[in-house]
């Protein structure tokens, strides 16, 4: 078995762990002012299809998503050193 199988459930409140995941499967191509564009119906399409992601579609509010861009902003900083 591959460590992947055995990866905790995401759910919305892990937003370190959503930034995480974003960054990982996108890297570089998207910084900084490109994040904060992103829309958010992309965001949120994204986050679901993030593999071990378990949040309810209706968990998600604006709110958590613009949590969300600014932990992948920090993601992403914190990879450029």
């Amino acid at each position: 078995m591959d460590i992947k199988d055995f990866q905790l459930p995401i759910h919305w409140k892990d937003i370190e762990d959503i930034a995480i995941a974003l960054y990982e499967r996108f890297g570089d191509d998207f910084n900084e002012s490109k994040i904060y564009r992103i829309r958010f119906t992309d965001l949120y399409k994204w986050v679901m299809e993030i593999p071990n992601f378990v949040g309810k579609p209706e968990e998600c509010n604006e709110e958590i998503l613009e949590q969300i861009q600014a932990a992948w902003v920090y993601e992403w900083r914190d990879n450029q050193k």
